[in-house]
């Protein structure tokens, strides 16, 4: 038996990082980068590097450069984590699984530690085939979950629901995270939004700024902890704007959320130390008449632009940059 899942990179539209505070955000997925999971049945138990996860390197350079990409782990560990969370949650719920061993490998062209959930992306494949391969039914809302318990309980990496719930989902979500919800159904409130009801979307990144978003995440988490109202209120501003987005879209009024994209940033920029080159990505694009914010935690950027001379414009705006500019591919 041999299993195939997929994980795609998305874009936070809107409203994030308040996903993990108990905020509302938009986003959807960017079929354009995928991660791959194949599983097949083996005598043993056996997870199989892939060419991210390298041990051997030419010189030292290379070594620095491989780690300013990719990290110092590669899928390897998320993998791993990803099927003791998943016997936890079988053992959890006494669903009994059959007595066969796999092998199981990985292959991401997403862009690394840029802001596209490259990770999630291949803890959702992971799982996937998990559920296939041991035909196990676990709940779509619950998905979400699990996924991010990887991450925050097995490798205490800081992160939120929001790229777990759109990639389990894909397409285009609008997700209410409040409180109230998550205490009384365990997960949030998840919209599908028709994707054909947003404006003019690209998506910008460069490679050379990759940075986990643990790094980018601590000092706020932390203050939101203590209850510093100047966060508190923040992650609300957050909340705030993409359910004015959500509004809009769903009353065929696609064409005016940009401006809540570019009140996002700015909220962000007043709570987080940004990056003078991240916060660049979002300068050229508002340099060329767009709408513009952080995909994820930097590095890569969406935004929306009115017509394809203003596209032409963010082309030669990044190319000067060394940046990749696309429209990203939401549908099948």
């Amino acid at each position: 038996m041999i299993c195939e899942a997929t994980g795609y990179a998305r874009a936070g539209l809107i409203g994030n990082p308040s996903d993990g505070y108990y905020g509302k955000t938009i986003s959807f997925v960017i079929r354009d980068f995928v991660a791959k999971v194949t599983l097949y049945e083996s005598p043993e138990i056996e997870i199989v590097p892939s060419f991210q996860d390298r041990f051997k390197y030419a010189s030292l350079q290379e070594l620095r450069d491989d780690v300013k990409t990719q990290g110092y782990y590669g899928g390897i560990r998320l993998m791993k984590a990803t099927i003791r969370k998943f016997l936890d949650y079988c053992e959890q719920h006494d669903l009994a699984l059959p007595e066969r061993n796999f092998s199981i490998r990985y292959r991401s062209a997403i862009p690394n530690r840029i802001g596209l959930a490259g990770s999630s992306a291949l803890v959702t494949a992971t799982l996937r085939c998990l559920m296939e391969f041991y035909e196990v039914e676990i709940p779509q809302p619950i998905q979400p979950n699990l996924i991010l318990s990887v991450e925050t309980e097995e490798l205490e990496i800081a992160a939120g629901l929001q790229d777990r719930v759109i990639q389990v989902y894909e397409g285009c979500v609008f997700m209410d995270f409040n409180r109230e919800s998550m205490a009384a159904q365990g997960h949030g409130n998840y919209e599908e939004i028709d994707p054909a009801l947003l404006p003019n979307l690209f998506v910008a990144y460069r490679t050379d700024l990759a940075e986990g978003s643990e790094v980018f995440h601590n000092n706020v988490r932390a203050r939101w902890l203590e209850g510093d109202p100047e966060v508190v209120q923040a992650m609300e501003d957050f909340a705030r704007y993409a359910q004015e987005a959500r509004d809009a879209l769903v009353a065929g009024r696609g064409d005016e959320i940009g401006p809540w994209l570019d009140k996002n940033f700015e909220r962000r920029r007043s709570i987080f130390n940004l990056d003078p080159r991240n916060v660049d990505m979002v300068m050229r694009a508002r340099a060329a008449g767009a709408h513009c914010k952080f995909a994820g935690s930097g590095g890569a950027v969406v935004g929306t632009y009115a017509d394809e001379a203003m596209y032409e414009r963010l082309g030669q705006a990044y190319a000067d940059a060394n940046a990749v500019l696309f429209k990203p591919t939401i549908d099948e």
